[in-house]
């Protein structure tokens, strides 16, 4: 499409792990994902926690499902913005290799060229996700034009890396979200996989024998891939967890030690990301600080 779009609407959805006040100054739009135990639908970041989630499952309820919000549900979003002047719409939302969301997003987008929209895989989740909305939100204030934005967040996005451990991969192999389960199944018990993003999935690269030892050995791995990094001084960290917020502010002290000058995020996965995760996950992150570079 030609011309200047004076108004770009922005959307994501609740697992990018974005503040209200972050989400009411940037005029943010947020989807809630939907998390299914039995036949009880809530809606991540509303009426269900990570807490309460893994209450229900020690209670004994039915395993948990995620969905994604239905089409009419963002058919309805998209025309309202539209009425309301917007003349573009971009959506940012979590991995296509773990949710079918962003297909469907650009479908809606090639079957409604009104709404010159632009779906976005942000190939990652929560607040590495919701930095890179944040980024566009900044580029959005900025004037700057969607292809623009859309350029620059690939290029915001290629400097995110991220290492976790599960406690086990019960959740991970029963929802699918695991691309290589089978290499593990069966050698589940006291296994503590570690894991990473690639090609857009969740794959495991190596088992260790204890959480201890997997967690020691993430940090490690995470000061070896950050220090040839070009931008090591603009960085910023991430400690992600699932109910276990001894382990994160240990995690975290072990970065702050070894890069006292860096911003370290903490946060508790959402649950949508719990119900793949399980409890006793933890996760380290790093991505450019979206605050030390030129947006322009």
């Amino acid at each position: 499409m030609k011309g200047l779009f004076m108004k770009i609407a922005l959307v994501t959805d609740s697992t990018a792990g974005l503040t209200n006040e972050e989400i009411e100054k940037n005029n943010i739009i947020v989807m809630p994902i939907p998390v299914i135990i039995g036949d009880k639908e809530y809606f991540d970041g509303i009426d269900i926690t990570s807490e309460k989630l893994f209450q229900t499952q020690r209670e004994g309820a039915a395993f948990p499902k995620t969905s994604q919000p239905s089409m009419g549900k963002m058919i309805e979003l998209y025309n309202r913005l539209i009425s309301e002047g917007y003349e573009a719409i971009i959506d940012i939302t979590l991995s296509g290799g773990i949710s079918g969301y962003n297909d469907t997003l650009k479908n809606i987008a090639k079957n409604n060229p009104e709404y010159h929209l632009y779906p976005y895989d942000s190939k990652m989740t929560v607040r590495l996700q919701g930095y890179l909305v944040l980024a566009a939100a900044k580029m959005i204030k900025l004037g700057l034009q969607p292809e623009k934005i859309i350029k620059k967040l690939d290029e915001i996005r290629d400097t995110i890396d991220e290492l976790f451990v599960v406690d086990d991969l019960n959740n991970l192999s029963r929802g699918g979200r695991l691309s290589n389960a089978s290499a593990f199944i069966g050698t589940m018990l006291h296994i503590k996989p570690l894991l990473t993003f690639k090609d857009r999935q969740i794959v495991a690269f190596d088992k260790i024998r204890s959480m201890k030892r997997a967690v020691s050995k993430i940090e490690k791995l995470a000061l070896q891939r950050t220090a040839e990094l070009s931008y090591k001084d603009k960085l910023r960290f991430f400690v992600f967890y699932s109910n276990d917020l001894t382990q994160a502010k240990e995690i975290e002290s072990f970065i702050s030690s070894n890069f006292p000058e860096l911003p370290i995020d903490e946060a508790e996965f959402s649950p949508v990301i719990a119900t793949h995760l399980g409890e006793k996950s933890v996760a380290i992150a790093w991505m450019i600080d979206i605050d030390k570079i030129d947006l322009r």
